[in-house]
């Protein structure tokens, strides 16, 4: 039986902490111009991801072989 693969889609986008898993913030690849100044620093860093997607997100980083 092969190795199991982690979902290399999801290392790119998500990073473990100690308490969870952390994200970037949606919306701040391209077409900034007609955003507001504090809406573009607001987009700034990372937050912990949702109580309901973590369960799926940690089963994509899981590499059990």
């Amino acid at each position: 039986m092969g190795k199991v693969k982690i979902h290399s889609g999801a290392t790119k986008r998500f990073k473990k902490t100690g308490s969870g898993l952390k994200r970037k913030r949606a919306g701040k690849n391209h077409i900034l111009t007609k955003r507001t100044t504090k809406n573009k620093r607001q987009l700034r860093g990372t937050v912990p991801i949702a109580k309901g997607d973590q369960k799926l997100v940690d089963r994509m980083l899981k590499n059990t072989s």
